[in-house]
């Protein structure tokens, strides 16, 4: 098993989700039309001769009529692959790729990875500074010291694009953040407080570095490798080391950390011991950043002092020191002025406005998972690395600050309208998705899994357990499931819990429950006890109704319409609530919520105007403002129709509510989505596209839905079922492993049930 800040898997399903859909982690997608022969003549030949010409006679061009001013290579050897030492450059592809996908999940960076095969420092600089003309900035990754010091001087001196080795500098600049809240909270200025240093790598010189720029002095930092202190006239460190030499006669780490302010660790776990943090200074701030395992974990250090503020680089602990905060919006900053470099003040700015942003009051969708300190405290002093605000205040500040030093080649006219810009790249949902995960995992529950013989099935329920949702129960023949779990390379299938309807010590008190349902339906004792024993949607649904399981996921192997009807034998839906399906569908920068999808055929006004709340409610839940358009073949009665009138009347309905969200109605999808026809209808309520879209009924909502999902070419999410009196969830019958894992993950934290 793997175990890495708390994230628990084993290596098949991580192979599995590397190899799953397509191999690697990361696509090209073209961004204009390619659908005709001109659209092919205007990207290719003749039509691209012209900004070929352009480019030629005004360099610059390239930024207006290339990919290059949203394109980062992130760039290696492979010779420090996170924790695991020189693995090559090919074993480093998987990471680099990661990171890649990171810069566009996080700042709408596009990236890829380039792996070069050498050790030389000079062949790896040649090749890099050969691809300048690329490339928008040049991101290095997991390159040994002391090389990556050389190798990104060098490439800063030789390129006029940013170039940053992260590994040095994010995980400088996150912890200087953090160190300056952390003096704020204990009443210290940088300029007085003594710190000291374990581990002489890249990133432990690039942290000392940034925080003498800061202000802290450098005599006042004292610096130990894995020998001991790096004093004034100690025999065979390189010139790195040197540079923080100071007048000393400590020689060890325990003799250097008596009476520091602070501590700094990028070492290795156990360096620090607490006989040491009791030596330290009054209100210790302490950054144990080993990874995976920190010099001292939070836990120890509290237990001999209380008074200690405390950071690590796991996400299970308060105060993360994670790199994710920082190189994606330095990165878009410097590459929205079209910086010629990262220079000091940019990391300084960076650092402040992260900073800063964790003094301010926690977003609702982030506070609302987030599950510990939702405030500025000594429990958080960084601010989360999904606070949907970073990429603003970030970008921003580093944009201004290149501007102020000079290297800033298209500075910023209007900020204001800049933020905008910012804000509208990223899509609020990935982030409160990933929120919601997070949460799952801080309250884990028990899903049951009603088709376990299902491959499909069984992976999703292996994935729901080693990533840590909860536990999953599984549902189907024991030695059937058995057999499966051993097919998929799953160690220790006794672990699983199984229940199997044949022999379930729970099947007497179901049978009881659902006779007294059931008896005035038709159905006689034997009836019903044949139901449990032969129906898992039934049995399932029934471990849930009887507290046996907190929710439950189906779907693969019946239709939507009879897993539902399998589902309501046993559970109702919630008192004053009507069942119903959303699906989500998420481009790139923007999500849009169907509703009805599956359930309702023909809704009357009231069902409409009910659905409409209910899904713009989901739509808040998930971190948007709900703009609803009740759909129809109609746009404000062009042309007539006898089946308008229950659109209008639910549009009437919620006129008498004030509901607290835009909606309008009825209205083709034309004037719902797009602001051209949109602009034909000044007296339209929305204020811009909408993004809930109510269907007048069930045919045209689920063959709208399964349209988009095939033909166009976006995430979907869904059907999710709403409005039961217990979290069910029934997943299409062509879903794959990640789909049927994030409904149950959506069942278990209750969002949309």
């Amino acid at each position: 098993m793997a175990d890495d800040n708390n994230v628990r898997f084993t290596k098949r399903e991580a192979l599995f989700y590397h190899e799953t859909i397509r191999p690697g982690k990361i696509e090209i997608i073209a961004s204009k039309p390619m659908a005709t022969q001109r659209d092919l003549s205007l990207a290719y030949s003749p039509g691209v001769a012209a900004p070929v010409e352009a480019i030629y006679e005004d360099p610059s061009k390239a930024y207006d009529y290339t990919a290059k001013g949203n394109l980062v290579a992130v760039i290696t050897n492979g010779t420090a692959i996170l924790g695991m030492g020189n693995l090559g450059a090919l074993a480093s592809k998987p990471v680099m790729e990661g990171k890649a996908v990171l810069f566009k999940r996080f700042a709408d960076v596009d990236s890829i990875d380039i792996e070069l095969a050498t050790e030389d420092p000079e062949a790896f600089i040649n090749a890099v500074a050969l691809m300048e003309p690329t490339f928008g900035g040049i991101n290095l990754e997991d390159i040994k010291a002391p090389e990556c010091f050389i190798i990104e001087q060098t490439l800063r001196e030789r390129m006029k694009i940013p170039v940053m080795h992260d590994d040095q500098h994010g995980t400088a600049i996150i912890a200087a953040a953090g160190l300056i809240n952390a003096c704020h909270l204990t009443g210290r200025k940088l300029d007085e407080i003594k710190v000291t240093v374990n581990g002489a790598g890249a990133s432990a010189l690039a942290c000392t570095s940034l925080i003498k720029s800061m202000g802290v002095r450098h005599e006042n930092v004292t610096v130990c490798d894995s020998k001991g202190v790096i004093y004034v006239g100690r025999e065979g460190i390189d010139q790195f080391k040197s540079a923080h030499a100071v007048e000393t006669d400590k020689r060890t780490l325990d003799e250097a950390i008596k009476g520091a302010d602070v501590f700094l660790g990028l070492s290795v776990a156990g360096a620090v011991s607490q006989s040491m943090i009791m030596s330290m200074a009054p209100r210790p701030i302490i950054f144990a950043m080993a990874n995976p395992d920190p010099e001292i974990t939070p836990d120890d250090v509290h237990a001999v002092r209380s008074d200690a503020i405390v950071a690590t680089g796991r996400s299970d602990y308060p105060n993360q020191v994670n790199n994710v905060l920082g190189f994606p919006f330095i990165f878009r900053g410097a590459l929205d002025v079209r910086a010629t470099a990262i220079n000091e003040e940019m990391k300084i700015a960076a650092a402040r406005a992260i900073a800063d942003l964790a003094r301010e009051t926690v977003p609702d969708e982030v506070a609302a998972a987030y599950g510990r300190a939702q405030q500025f405290g000594t429990e958080y002093i960084i601010p989360s690395p999904f606070d949907p605000r970073l990429i603003e205040r970030v970008s921003m500040a580093v944009a201004k600050a290149a501007m102020d030093s000079g290297v800033a080649q298209k500075p910023i006219e209007d900020f204001e309208a800049y933020g905008v810009k910012l804000k509208s790249r990223l899509n609020p949902t990935t982030a409160v998705l990933t929120q919601v995960f997070d949460a799952v995992k801080r309250n884990p529950k028990r899903v049951v899994f009603a088709e376990a013989e299902e491959d499909v099935v069984l992976r999703a329920a292996i994935q729901f357990r080693d990533f840590g949702y909860g536990t999953p129960v599984l549902v189907g023949r024991t030695q059937a499931v058995k057999d499966k779990l051993i097919e998929l390379a799953v160690d220790d299938p006794d672990s699983f819990e199984i229940q199997n309807s044949a022999d379930s010590d729970y099947v007497p008190a179901m049978v009881d429950y659902l006779y007294k349902r059931l008896q005035r339906r038709g159905q006689t004792a034997r009836d019903v006890k044949r139901l449990v024993n032969q129906n898992r949607n039934v049995f399932a649904a029934a471990l849930v109704a009887l507290g046996h399981g907190d929710a439950m996921i189906s779907g693969l192997t019946r239709t939507f319409a009879q897993t539902m009807k399998e589902v309501r034998l046993v559970l109702d839906p919630k008192p004053d609530h009507i069942p119903f399906g959303i699906h989500l569908m998420i481009g790139k920068d923007y999500t849009v919520f169907l509703a009805d999808t599956t359930i309702n055929e023909r809704p009357s006004a009231e069902d409409l105007a009910y659905i409409a709340k209910e899904t713009a409610a989901v739509a808040r839940r998930l971190g948007h403002e709900p703009r609803v358009a009740f759909l129809s073949f109609s746009t404000f009665g062009n042309p007539s129709g006898k089946w308008l009138e229950p659109i209008r009347d639910a549009v009437a309905i919620l006129d008498s509510e004030n509901p607290g969200f835009e909606y309008e109605g009825e209205m083709a999808p034309d004037a719902a989505l797009n602001p051209k026809v949109m602009a034909n209808y000044p007296f339209s309520r929305l204020s811009q596209p909408a993004n809930v879209l109510i269907m007048p009924g069930l045919q045209s909502a689920n063959v709208s839905a399964k349209l988009l999902r095939e033909l166009g070419g976006n995430a979907t999410i869904g059907p999710m079922l709403i409005g039961m009196e217990k979290p069910v969830q029934i997943a299409p019958m062509t879903s794959i492993a990640p789909d049927v894992l994030q409904l149950a993950v959506l069942a278990a934290a209750g969002v949309v049930g």
